[in-house]
């Protein structure tokens, strides 16, 4: 029976935002800027004019409300900034934001609850937009075994408890890629949300010192791997896992649109053998 674990959700992921509201022209140009694209390269995709699309960003236009939305699409902002570009542009949010353990969002929490269950007896858990995690299976705990309880205690990062070195970094024997795979996923993250949270997390994460021995660059892969595993000492001995994320389709909710569940796969058969063995012992 897997357990949902609302109570590790960050305040901060559900109340509703709270930023001094920019001008929206100056939240266009960042997003623009950001996403590496000219007025003329927007323009096209939005299917406007390049000179309008500069009177918007100088404040000379004020878009509608549809076209705020467009040229939101059309930039791939998250739902929860898609919301501060329609209030810099005098309208209201689009898209609800509601606490997970919130009942209209009980079906969602049905599915990744199934989700979690049905990958047992291999490890599973959910995360937010912050990399807190508000969900795991059964299989996860016996994976924790002499974590400081401070890195568990909620609210729990995972990406804190993967690479301090009071959480599983001293256990990950293959410390450096697994390292450098989890800091550059943050990095696009950051890169594509512009969340200030995520940013300070990447600073945090890059500071923490490694053993000694450790290269300061990820080793590359073995032959025959198919992509960075997770190698990690325990007291069933070495398990190797993939990793896979799966997110809700279309969400048109802000606390849905930023839940993934992290699955991991047992990389070889022995790690597979283990974990069986692991289920039926607890």
């Amino acid at each position: 029976m897997t357990t949902l674990r609302t109570d590790t959700v960050s305040p901060a992921h559900h109340q509703p935002a709270t930023e001094p509201v920019q001008a929206f022209g100056s939240l266009l140009r960042q997003w623009r800027q950001r996403r590496r694209l000219s007025q003329l390269d927007l323009a096209l995709e939005a299917g406007i004019s390049s000179r309008h699309l500069s009177f918007v960003e100088t404040g000379k236009s004020l878009p509608s409300r549809a076209m705020v939305l467009r040229l939101a699409e059309c930039l791939e902002v998250p739902l929860r900034e898609q919301n501060l570009m329609l209030l810099a542009a005098g309208y209201a949010p689009a898209f609800p934001e509601r606490p997970f353990e919130a009942p209209s969002l009980a079906s969602a929490r049905r599915a990744v609850e199934t989700v979690l269950a049905a990958h047992e007896p291999f490890p599973a858990l959910a995360v937010d937009r912050h990399w807190t995690m508000v969900a795991a299976n059964r299989a996860v705990a016996p994976l924790l075994a002499g974590v400081e309880p401070a890195l568990l205690a909620a609210p729990c990062n995972v990406l804190r408890l993967s690479l301090h070195p009071g959480g599983l970094q001293r256990r990950i024997r293959n410390l450096a890629a697994w390292r450098a795979h989890l800091l550059a996923r943050l990095h696009r993250q950051v890169e594509a949300t512009a969340d200030p949270v995520l940013a300070a997390l990447i600073e945090e994460l890059r500071a923490y010192p490694v053993p000694r021995g450790v290269p300061g660059r990820a080793a590359a892969c073995e032959d025959g791997d198919v992509c960075v595993p997770l190698v990690l000492d325990t007291p069933h001995g070495v398990l190797s896992f993939l990793s896979t994320t799966t997110v809700f389709g279309t969400p048109v909710d802000v606390t849905l649109s930023e839940i993934a569940v992290e699955a991991f796969f047992p990389a070889d058969g022995e790690t597979a053998d283990a974990l069986r063995a692991i289920a039926v012992a607890t």
